[in-house]
């Protein structure tokens, strides 16, 4: 008997090594886990309380495949608070988390043969999306502009293809932290128009954002591509609740584009996840009306896990670690070290701590891990104690 095949594209999607790693610790006792990226912080009451109230007040039906009306007006009543960009709702889609809105958006743009542009280390989710449409992506490495990343635009131009239909990037950045200038929003917007590209943005974590310098708090918002981009751009931008409003639980997402193509991502949403759980819908109403000074203790929380993470590693011999402008996410380069994953891995054995190899965000991620400083200091004190010391100690790494 003949055994059918996988489908090539399906063949293409490497394992992703963040879960490889954390499949090994799973099966192991007290470990501590920097490797995932999520706070330990829990959903907010009042997101539960909205979420259980509407359950209970029958909102368990279908709702539009764009999401509910009141959810996208409040969705564009934050875009404008936020960016001073006026939105219509119908340029808006509800998703079930950034993951479903990411692999949507590219559906709508990505045909088998396709390139997209990739710019890395980048979250591979990205990447192998685009590889399960059948598409190829290519990963262009940031360049390195003092103790900033930038876009490397020479490389780009390098990469494009008469097959080339995409560009996607990250600001706040998963797993650098860098977060994108004005100024380099515009390059990576003219690139995109110059070229007749897609433009792909995800801003899941514009509200984890440090200003680049002085005090965090819920007045300091990343820059957004929709306050340089017309309504008439190729632009997607990718955004969720799950980060700002600790909801990774719960799916809840989002996309901002162009009035016809959220008509289309609607229409493809019946054949892929119908909409996002009605009752979830209306606890994201609850998140961006009452949410704004949890966002403030959060962020302003975060800046000080982060000054003390990388504080510690500045002392360890051989660490090169940029400064992270956004996210939760440390990504120190380790001199000497490539081959991240085993080095990920031997950490983990040595000192049952958990990080992700660098090596798993794509070209340009070798020789780095990924830290979260998300969890509480209860964890991250003596999680950052164990890594400096074996990073001191191994042989590796050039001292």
């Amino acid at each position: 008997m003949v055994s059918p095949s996988f489908a090539p594209s399906a063949e293409r999607v490497p394992e992703s090594r963040i879960r490889a790693l954390a499949d090994v610790a799973f099966g192991m006792e007290d470990v501590l886990f920097l490797q995932f990226g999520e706070s330990t912080l829990p959903t907010p009451p009042y997101v539960i309380d909205a979420v259980n109230r509407a359950a209970q007040e029958g909102w368990t039906f279908y709702s539009p495949n764009q999401g509910l009306p009141s959810l996208r007006d409040a969705i564009a009543n934050l875009i404008a608070r936020l960016h001073a960009v006026e939105i219509d709702p119908s340029e808006i889609q509800v998703n079930s988390g950034g993951v479903q809105a990411l692999n949507l958006a590219i559906k709508c743009v990505i045909d088998p043969g396709d390139e997209a542009i990739v710019l890395s280390p980048n979250w591979p989710n990205g990447s192998a999306m685009i590889e399960m449409c059948g598409g190829r992506a290519v990963e262009v490495p940031m360049a390195r502009a003092g103790q900033r990343f930038t876009p490397d635009v020479e490389a780009m131009e390098s990469a494009l293809t008469a097959r080339t239909r995409l560009l996607l990037y990250a600001s706040p950045s998963n797993p650098l932290g860098w977060t994108a200038t004005i100024a380099e929003q515009q390059m990576l917007l003219d690139f995109a128009r110059r070229h007749g590209l897609w433009l792909l943005t995800d801003e899941v974590y514009e509200r984890i954002y440090y200003g680049g310098q002085g005090t965090a708090g819920a007045g300091q918002i990343a820059p957004s591509i929709l306050k340089l981009c017309t309504r008439e751009d190729a632009v997607i931008v990718v955004n969720s609740f799950s980060k700002t409003y600790c909801m990774t639980g719960w799916r809840l997402g989002w996309m901002v584009s162009r009035a016809d193509f959220v008509q289309k991502a609607a229409q493809l949403n019946e054949f892929i996840v119908s909409h996002a759980p009605t009752m979830i819908q209306r606890g994201g109403e609850a998140a961006i009306a009452q949410g704004e000074d949890d966002i403030a203790a959060m962020v302003e929380e975060f800046q000080e896990r982060r000054d003390f993470c990388a504080g510690m590693l500045r002392e360890v011999p051989g660490v090169n670690l940029p400064e992270p402008e956004g996210a939760f996410y440390l990504f120190p380069q380790l001199e000497g070290i490539d081959d991240s994953y085993q080095f990920s891995l031997d950490l983990l054995h040595k000192t049952h701590v958990a990080v992700a190899p660098g090596s798993a965000f794509g070209n340009g991620g070798e020789g780095s891990i990924r830290i979260c400083y998300a969890p509480g200091m209860d964890v991250l004190k003596p999680a950052m104690e164990r890594i400096c010391e074996f990073i001191a100690s191994y042989g590796g790494v050039k001292q």
